[in-house]
């Protein structure tokens, strides 16, 4: 059965303690508990990087490995064609998922290149909502 991924751009690993009032308290490890435990049976490859060659590097892997993708961009999502670039070259499903709704910041947020590949996007539902992304990406990989 092959992996499904979950990928975290920049500053990611500071959740919990990184701007809560936007964020939570919810950390990047308790993050990857609820993704582990919503993927049921299915495995998990959970990652987390501040470098965006390394973010393309991971969904490069995932062309040849993973059955989706769920990926959080942060910054990248706003700034990254070469990340969008490597995203369209996933044949599998991909969702785009952000802690915040992006839509609600500033403008500089609402512009998504990612947006531009995910089959669908998911914003404002907390770091608990990873979660939920995890099971619509696996409806979406068993349809």
């Amino acid at each position: 059965m092959k992996p499904i991924y979950v990928l975290n751009g920049p500053n990611l690993n500071r959740l919990g303690k990184r701007e809560p009032h936007i964020y939570g308290t919810t950390t990047l490890a308790e993050v990857e508990a609820i993704c582990v435990e919503a993927a049921g049976e299915r495995p998990v490859v959970f990652r987390q990087t501040n470098s965006e060659e390394a973010l393309i590097d991971w969904v490069h892997e995932a062309i040849d490995e993973a059955a989706g993708i769920l990926i959080n961009p942060a910054a990248f999502t706003f700034t990254s064609l070469a990340l969008l670039d490597a995203l369209k070259m996933f044949e599998g499903p991909v969702i785009e998922f952000h802690i915040s709704n992006i839509h609600k910041r500033e403008p500089i947020y609402h512009r998504s290149y990612v947006s531009m590949r995910a089959d669908a996007v998911m914003a404002g539902l907390g770091a608990t909502g990873y979660g939920v992304a995890v099971g619509a990406l696996l409806r979406l990989v068993e349809a």
